[in-house]
């Protein structure tokens, strides 16, 4: 078996293993974490807020899975994840509290089914659609949906996997094995899918 079909079928195998057994579901109070959430807005509510340095959009929540907002923050907290701020933030919450963030902050979960946009580029039907989908919707609970993400952004948690400044055991190895120019094009057609993610407003919230 060609190692690009093997690595897609044990790719596809960790996907299938956790869709059957059920990802663990984000059990959060949404009015709850509206309320404790509130210093959240000040980046994820504006539109096109930018992280200053390095300079990137920071992610829209609006439609992600609330499960993996929740690992992402516990990534943070635990340093997997290299982030001051994050870090600083997520060391204040307790489990509760972050499945309650997590409720608030994504809203209604974004569903496939929409047409997919442009051709896929090869990497995407190589290493990731057996998670995102191709058209950018996690398959689980566990895996992040990227439909419509900042495709900045995007780019920016790829070097951050390959750099090791975010550890997973998946993604690393992935990332490893891109270029710049496949993390352009993974990011730029990521980022052209719909339904898409989007910024929570900051008036939801008074």
């Amino acid at each position: 078996m060609p190692s690009m079909m093997l690595r897609w079928v044990q790719v596809a195998g960790v996907a299938l293993a956790l869709a059957c057994a059920g990802s663990v579901q984000a059990a959060g109070d949404a009015q709850r974490g509206k309320q404790i959430g509130y210093t959240c807005l000040g980046c994820h509510g504006i539109d096109d807020y930018k992280n200053v340095y390095p300079t990137y959009s920071v992610p829209k929540l609006v439609g992600q899975h609330p499960e993996y907002i929740v690992a992402a923050l516990k990534g943070y907290r635990s340093k997997q994840r290299s982030h001051g701020t994050m870090y600083a933030q997520a060391s204040s919450l307790s489990d509760q509290d972050m499945e309650d963030v997590a409720a608030y902050l994504s809203g209604a979960v974004l569903a496939p089914g929409a047409p997919t946009q442009g051709t896929a580029p090869t990497k995407v039907t190589e290493l990731c659609s057996a998670c995102h989908g191709k058209d950018g919707i996690g398959i689980t609970g566990d895996y992040p949906t990227l439909a419509g993400q900042h495709a900045d952004y995007l780019t920016r948690a790829l070097i951050e996997y390959q750099k090791g400044d975010r550890k997973n055991a998946i993604m690393g190895p992935f990332a490893s094995q891109l270029s710049n120019a496949d993390i352009a094009a993974i990011a730029s057609y990521y980022g052209a899918q719909r339904p898409e993610l989007k910024t929570v407003l900051r008036r939801s919230w008074l």
